[in-house]
């Protein structure tokens, strides 16, 4: 016999949803990464009102966020103490801080983005991104969310796509500069290029410092719709394509492929949509993200993407599942 319960917990999905992103934002993880507090303790390490607190702590507990012992100390839960630290390299919380305060708020607006097809983002102008890089609080935000989406898959293709055939990369809309980093670290042959707008040098230049990496990886700023791209052997398109209309895509795509040399590559890592559009619920969902936030943004599918490569004077197009419910797409020039 049908039950509601399934309808029913999709319907207050928002709730876990909110929960887990103040947590983030609250470094509850983080505040806990050091050892286990009493509730107490942690409720004044938080800066918490009493009232709600105790529900606030044990849902994440209900969560499988935290975990509490029979004397009533909260612990990190290990999976959130690997990736919610903040002290760690495998943190993935500057992705979550940048849903909870640039996405968030804009869902409650989806259906009026279904009823009029626009977008319901003050933020959608296509002069977005320079106007949020002119904001110093907002450009570290949302670079720190860029490393924090990007850690998992440049590990996958660190590890996946045959660097050893190549000796440069250059890295599109690079943000902090995780990949080139990650990449860097795995393979000591690569040198690299981070390309982004002029006010991102500085974050870029100290992340990579940080990493004692500024011998092989320099930026180089540029405007990536209406430059050339840097010429390498490889051109990596991280989470961009899908902020853009599809003539941009189109153009972008051939701009990699006029940056590359024969023989070169493009890799495209995205949220990808599956081919028959029935089961990778995230990624449509990450399509209406696109919707609400941006003037002509969409996700896609593999198959979309290789076509268009193709339409580029690609070939040997090939699409790999790689890390954090993202996919790579390689193709050859």
């Amino acid at each position: 016999m049908f039950t509601p319960d399934r309808i029913l917990t999709l319907g207050r999905a928002f709730m876990a949803s909110k929960a887990l992103l103040s947590a983030v934002e609250l470094d509850v993880f983080t505040a806990l990464a050091a050892g286990p507090l009493d509730f107490k303790s942690l409720k004044n390490r938080l800066g918490l009102a009493e009232r709600g607190a105790r529900d606030f702590l044990d849902a994440l507990v209900a969560l499988g966020l935290l975990e509490r012992d029979p004397v009533g100390c909260y612990r990190n839960a290990p999976d959130a103490d690997n990736y919610l630290d903040r002290h760690k390299p495998s943190y993935v919380g500057g992705e979550l801080r940048l849903y909870n305060q640039r996405q968030y708020p804009h869902w409650d607006r989806l259906t009026a983005a279904l009823l009029t097809g626009e977008s319901q983002s003050q933020e959608s102008a296509i002069d977005y991104f320079p106007t949020m890089y002119a904001d110093r609080a907002k450009l570290s935000t949302f670079a720190q969310g860029m490393t924090g989406g990007a850690l998992l898959p440049a590990r996958a293709i660190a590890a996946n796509f045959p660097w050893a055939e190549h000796k440069t990369f250059a890295d599109i809309g690079t943000a902090q500069g995780c990949l080139p980093v990650v990449l860097a670290q795995a393979h000591p042959h690569l040198t690299g290029i981070g390309f982004d707008l002029t006010p991102m040098k500085a974050t870029f230049e100290s992340y990579v410092c940080a990493h004692a990496l500024a011998d092989r990886l320099r930026f180089v700023a540029g405007n990536f719709l209406t430059d050339a791209l840097p010429k390498a052997d490889v051109i990596v398109l991280g989470r961009i394509l899908h902020n853009w209309d599809l003539a941009t895509k189109k153009l972008l795509l051939r701009r990699a492929h006029d940056a590359l040399p024969p023989g070169g590559a493009v890799i495209v890592y995205e949220r990808l949509i599956d081919d028959e559009r029935r089961t990778n619920a995230t990624a449509l969902l990450a399509s209406l993200n696109m919707l609400i936030m941006t003037r002509g943004g969409f996700d896609y599918t593999g198959a979309d993407c290789c076509t268009w490569m193709q339409e580029a004077d690609f070939r040997n197009t090939c699409v790999e599942p790689i890390a954090g419910g993202q996919s790579m797409i390689v193709a050859l020039k």
